[in-house]
């Protein structure tokens, strides 16, 4: 029993020997022949590709009951082209967005990378002081403001974005109501409904839901009329002596693929 098993062993082992060779040698012979065809070379890649067939045949079977599938790949990879689709739509309306700007030189950035950490506080940028980049220029994309740059290397930046928690950091902005503009601070984020904050608003303002916000240009660390947002909710303080606004950017801060730093011409 036990020579007859090795015999069997020992035969399939020359036969896999043997479709081995034939492989190679159907290959070796298709490709010093691939740039003009010769006699037989049909049949040879015919034989060949049958006995891939016979050899990948346990494979494909085994998947075959695994029953895969591959409608789970095709998500996949139709989630990757659309956000390549938006990337490309994001370059390019960075690329309209200069031809607008006359009064400085745009210089366009992509973002090399996003701590989790401080996901909301800032972003870094593959732009530098060797390329004109200097610290508290206004970033802006075609939804508006986006934030300031922070700190400068030589080959790229860091940008503090409006949505950061941090309190020092404030942005003089204007509130285009019917009666005129009413300027206040931005300053803040709130999380839970995505809407960055302004603070200091008179409470006799005439500030309704709806109306724009507008960099204001005071203080000299924005350019005016860079836009911001518009007021999708008014709360008082508790004391009724001021109002806070919450505003909703057009600029979806969980998606910032490329940005444009805005730099005074000379």
């Amino acid at each position: 029993m036990y020579k007859n098993n090795k015999i069997k062993y020992v035969n399939m082992k020359i036969i896999v020997l043997c479709i081995v060779v034939v492989v190679f040698l159907g290959i070796s012979i298709s490709v010093c022949f691939s740039r003009s065809n010769f006699f037989g070379e049909g049949i040879i890649k015919e034989i060949v590709v049958g006995i891939n067939k016979v050899v990948m045949y346990p494979f494909t079977a085994l998947n075959g009951e695994k029953n895969v599938d591959q409608s789970e790949s095709y998500l996949i990879q139709k989630n990757v082209n659309t956000s390549l689709e938006k990337e490309i739509q994001e370059l390019k309306d960075v690329l309209d967005l200069n031809r607008t700007l006359t009064e400085y030189t745009p210089i366009n950035a992509t973002i090399l990378s996003r701590n989790k950490s401080y996901w909301f506080n800032q972003i870094m940028i593959d732009k530098g002081s060797k390329d004109g980049i200097k610290k508290d220029m206004a970033v802006i994309t075609k939804n508006g403001l986006v934030g300031k740059i922070s700190r400068v290397y030589r080959s790229s930046s860091e940008i503090k974005l409006i949505t950061s928690d941090d309190v020092n950091y404030k942005v003089s902005v204007a509130i285009q109501t019917s009666d005129g503009d009413t300027y206040a601070i931005l300053n803040g984020y709130d999380s839970a409904t995505g809407c960055v904050k302004v603070t200091g608003v008179d409470k006799m303002s005439s500030v309704k839901k709806g109306d724009t916000i507008i960099t204001s240009g005071l203080g000299g660390m924005f350019p005016g009329g860079i836009y911001v947002g518009v007021v999708e909710d008014i709360q008082s303080d508790k004391y009724d002596l001021s109002k806070t606004l919450y505003i909703r950017t057009s600029q979806d801060f969980n998606n910032i693929h490329y940005v444009t730093i805005l730099k005074e011409k000379e």
